[in-house]
């Protein structure tokens, strides 16, 4: 079974480092979404170090 959007834009998170694809709560924002989840928002700082 394929993806059936893969149109989708990505981007890799910040902390996890990991793909994510757009979803429709970010219509309005995705330029300025960095993470791909709320945990991962959260535990930004523990990979800066």
């Amino acid at each position: 079974m394929t993806h059936k959007k893969p149109h989708l834009p990505n981007k890799v998170c910040e902390t996890c480092q990991r793909p994510f694809s757009w979803r429709r709560k970010w219509k309005d924002c995705w330029e300025n979404v960095k993470y791909c989840s709320e945990r991962c928002r959260r535990n930004r700082h523990s990979t800066l170090k």
